[in-house]
């Protein structure tokens, strides 16, 4: 048997838990307030996601720049492989909320869409 300290994310209490494994197997999470703890420490202790945000550069728009996000969480081991395929994207200007500005983000499966709205000049 194994315990893990985590604080959790699952909403703004940000409860201390602990973590019980038996090997991959998680036998008991303590700390928690409510149930979204023991679902965030089960997956952070298994299967570690992110939801990863950053930005592009936009041509021809009212702002050099617009925010991104990945449109549903991705591996954690894959969110550096994710910054590196944004950092040469550049878009052309108009924007939308929920456009697909990256499809399949590093392999993961996921896209990265537009996060802000950016008017062409």
């Amino acid at each position: 048997m194994s315990t893990r300290e985590l604080t959790c994310i699952g909403c703004p209490l940000g409860c201390a838990l602990t973590v019980t494994m038996d090997g991959d197997t998680v036998t008991a999470v303590t700390g928690n307030t409510c149930p979204r703890g023991d679902a965030y420490a089960r997956k952070e202790v298994t299967n570690p996601t992110r939801i990863v945000t950053s930005t592009v550069r936009v041509r021809g728009g009212v702002f050099p720049m617009a925010n991104v996000k990945t449109a549903t969480d991705i591996p954690k081991d894959k969110i550096f492989a994710c910054v590196e395929a944004l950092k040469d994207v550049t878009v052309d200007a108009p924007v939308k909320i929920g456009d697909v500005i990256l499809p399949n983000v590093a392999g993961t499966g996921v896209d990265i869409v537009a996060a802000r709205n950016v008017a062409a000049c």
